[in-house]
């Protein structure tokens, strides 16, 4: 498997970081995510702007007709800035799923949409498992559905112009409705963020009415393009935590190499070394896992097991949630007193390692579902014998 990047691919990532050093500084993260909704807008226009919300949409729908290592480029540079915007949510997470979903004039009206930054759009996917259990419930009322439900912490649901609900019928079939942030009976309620530079807000539908063509999708058609969304999506994730690795890291050796003990720089300790050492393993560690599973996920055909996918993306998830989580938290070590301090920015860092590796399935619940099909293939393996 080569997951060496094209010179294309790295012109992208290198032009992806130079403008995010530009715009996103740290210092306008913390201006933007301590005031106001947390939104920054300017950065969000620019990111629409530059095509970055099309790069993996068809061209039929006015993108770029990219794939997906283009977008974990683009989210692994976006983790590394903290960039205050929805680009996961509705870029990554809605936009990957509509287009893994059956073409239909509202998709391609949507994804034409979404693709050029003009429409913000907001998915209650909890887990990438589509049997995972949900709440709402959809049922046929005479030229449409009334939706009954809740939605916990729906990533950037505050921002959106709709939001991608699932819901059961009482047969308990599984559909996807596209939901108007101002539709009647829909009320989201931001949420107070652990980390202030990614927010989120809890959905509910109280007696909700919708016309029949709001279901986008159902069946399962829903739930196969809905797993192999879930796995991409937590491959961007992944990469979003390497970048949050990296940037940690990235401040240890700053502060380290200015910071004066005993008249030369701390950096120059061997203690110091090895524990930044240890840092840059766990992130290269980190980045061959995302990149492997992005080149797997291209690899895969529709006629691919989907257990296969699910066991790269759970390595990926592992080792860039392990990576972030570890660098985040030396990083404050290493910074010492002032590292404790809301003044310092590697407790930024934490927050968002901390937030992402709840999101999608943790990494127990990844896992668990790698566990699982080793054990079904182990079986079938024993029966066939």
């Amino acid at each position: 498997m080569d997951i060496t990047l094209t010179d294309e691919q790295q012109l992208i990532a290198d032009s992806a970081a130079a403008m995010l050093d530009a715009a996103c500084s740290l210092a306008q993260v913390r201006a933007v995510s301590e005031k106001g909704d947390g939104l920054d807008a300017a950065l969000w226009k620019e990111v629409g702007a530059l095509g970055w919300c099309g790069v993996h949409l068809p061209e039929s729908v006015q993108g770029m007709g990219l794939g997906m290592m283009e977008v974990v480029l683009l989210e692994e540079q976006l983790g590394r800035h903290l960039a205050c915007v929805p680009y996961f949510d509705s870029v990554v997470m809605a936009a990957t799923l509509l287009r893994e979903l059956p073409s239909c004039n509202a998709i391609q009206r949507l994804l034409t949409e979404v693709g050029a930054g003009r429409q913000i759009l907001a998915l209650a996917m909890a887990s990438a498992d589509a049997q995972a259990p949900i709440s709402a419930r959809a049922t046929p009322v005479a030229g449409g559905w009334m939706l009954q439900g809740d939605w916990p912490l729906v990533g950037s649901a505050q921002w959106a112009n709709a939001c991608l609900l699932p819901a059961h019928t009482p047969e308990g079939e599984l559909l996807l409705f596209l939901v108007p942030s101002y539709a009647q009976g829909l009320h989201v309620q931001a949420v107070v963020p652990l980390d202030a530079t990614r927010r989120s807000a809890d959905v509910s539908a109280r007696a909700v009415e919708l016309s029949a063509d709001a279901c986008l999708c159902r069946g399962t058609q829903l739930a196969q393009a809905w797993l192999r969304a879930g796995c991409l999506s937590a491959i961007a994730l992944a990469a979003e935590q390497l970048g949050v690795a990296q940037a940690s890291l990235d401040l240890t050796l700053s502060y380290t190499g200015q910071r004066q003990q005993f008249g030369k720089p701390v950096a120059g300790f061997q203690a110091v070394k090895h524990r930044c050492a240890i840092m840059l393993v766990a992130v290269e560690r980190a980045r061959s896992a995302v990149y492997g599973a992005v080149a797997a996920a291209n690899a895969a055909t529709a006629g691919s097991d989907p257990a296969d996918l699910m066991r790269y993306t759970a390595q990926a998830r592992l080792e860039a949630d392990q990576a972030a989580l570890f660098c985040s938290r030396e990083a404050i070590q290493l910074h010492g007193g002032m590292g404790f301090t809301w003044e310092f920015d590697p407790h930024r860092f934490l927050r968002r390692a901390q937030r992402n590796s709840q999101r999608l399935g943790t990494r127990e619940w990844w896992c668990e579902q790698v566990a699982r099909h080793l054990l079904d293939a182990s079986q079938v393996a024993e029966v066939a014998l």
